[in-house]
């Protein structure tokens, strides 16, 4: 059985549409390629023109999946592609540019997109800088302060901070960024300023990079700051029971005592969206120069 959605211009085609992605939550593929259909106005210009890491689930997420990176030969020649460099070579990776290629790769199985914090025309030149705030046991209320932290520091260095709650459990800070500086300068920052949270919070905060060594602190990571790295993309379905998705936040919704990792889910964002519109509009307009640390 094939069911064919037409999006924009493209007719796209969905097989085995009622195979479930999601057992626990009873999203079939169908219903995921439909999510993608219906987020893409407010996805697409964060993902757009950034090469992508697919993580792809072909027997649903109660079973093993993995990231494909290079574009496979049978994509059709409508994906838009990257070829980027590589240790000893090149890659060629699949951009999201339209709402007819998100809805192509959930029809491949692909769940979750991670993107690039830099743009494929100039791939070792970022236009983001992003904080995980990931958490190894203890409360979301301490992962929420942590971002509202780093968020003061950041708006101090002279940077915009906006929020995004992952879909699993943790804080994205993310900032934008004026593209000049290379990943080893926006790495080099992001690492000072967060080895400074740690110094200046040790009960909460760590750096540590082996689960083992955190006990149950909050893992500050900076290392998505680095060339060929990604980050979830905003919207993104994770791969959990609930199919709860990556949402962008009002600033303020930090402070909520209620506000959950993985609130949202493919069943509820539309409701979200339709009522809050995308907390992250007009991100781009404000980039900054990345700082000199002080």
């Amino acid at each position: 059985m094939t069911e064919v959605l037409r999006v924009g211009r493209r007719e796209v085609r969905i097989t085995h549409p009622d195979k479930l992605l999601f057992p626990k939550a009873r999203v079939s593929k169908l219903g995921l390629a439909r999510h993608y259909e219906r987020v893409a106005p407010v996805m697409l210009p964060y993902v757009s023109g950034r090469p992508l890491a697919l993580q792809a689930f072909p027997n649903g997420i109660d079973e093993p999946g993995f990231f494909q990176k290079n574009v496979p030969s049978y994509y059709p020649d409508w994906i838009h592609r990257a070829t980027v460099p590589k240790r000893g070579g090149t890659i060629t990776h699949a951009l999201a540019d339209d709402a007819a290629t998100l809805v192509f790769l959930a029809g491949q199985n692909v769940v979750t997109p991670h993107l690039w914090l830099s743009r494929a025309d100039e791939p070792r030149r970022p236009d983001r800088l992003i904080l995980d705030f990931d958490p190894s046991g203890g409360g979301f209320a301490d992962v929420r302060a942590a971002a509202r932290a780093a968020g003061e520091r950041l708006r101090d260095a002279g940077l915009a901070t906006y929020a995004m709650v992952t879909g699993s459990r943790g804080v994205h800070v993310v900032c934008p960024l004026r593209r000049g500086p290379g990943f080893t300068d926006v790495h080099g920052f992001a690492r000072r300023l967060a080895e400074e949270m740690v110094r200046d919070d040790p009960r909460h905060l760590t750096l540590e990079w082996r689960k083992a060594d955190r006990g149950k602190l909050i893992y500050v990571d900076v290392n998505r700051n680095a060339y060929a790295q990604h980050a979830v993309a905003p919207y993104a379905v994770r791969p959990k029971p609930r199919a709860p998705v990556a949402v962008p936040l009002h600033w303020e919704e930090l402070s909520d005592s209620k506000l959950r990792p993985d609130h949202w889910t493919v069943k509820t964002i539309a409701g979200r969206v339709d009522s809050e519109g995308d907390p992250w509009k007009g991100m781009g307009r404000r980039a900054r120069r990345l700082p000199a640390w002080r």
